[in-house]
């Protein structure tokens, strides 16, 4: 359960902010209630152009209590304008595991006022 919240944990939060190659090293923790269940640093090269990106490398899990392993995760993703104030996203992403691989989706709209 608690590599399940980290997994959702690095799967909800934000894509990359500069165009071309990056690195990205993000740290995720994830909580049930007050609850500590780990973090997960993802350590990703990616790319990114227009309105998409895609990223991976290793990511070092430390669930509470546990020993911390490392695993390979990544994800791609991106966006597209519908009116000039409403656009659409999407995410998909991965991570291995031990014993399953752990996979997860994003998509919303954002509205800027």
């Amino acid at each position: 359960m608690k590599k399940i919240i980290a997994i959702l944990s690095a799967a909800a939060l934000g894509a990359p902010a500069i165009a071309g190659p990056y690195v990205n090293v993000e740290a995720n923790s994830g909580w049930s209630g007050t609850n500590y269940g780990g973090t997960v640093i993802d350590n990703h090269v990616g790319f990114e152009r227009d309105n998409w990106y895609i990223q991976a490398g290793p990511s070092i899990v430390s669930p509470d209590g546990g020993d911390s392993t490392v695993e390979l995760s990544g994800k791609a993703g991106g966006g597209v304008p519908l009116t000039d104030k409403l656009g659409a996203y999407g995410e998909v992403s991965f991570m291995t595991g031990e014993d399953n691989n752990g996979y997860g989706t994003k998509l919303g709209l954002k509205y800027s006022f």
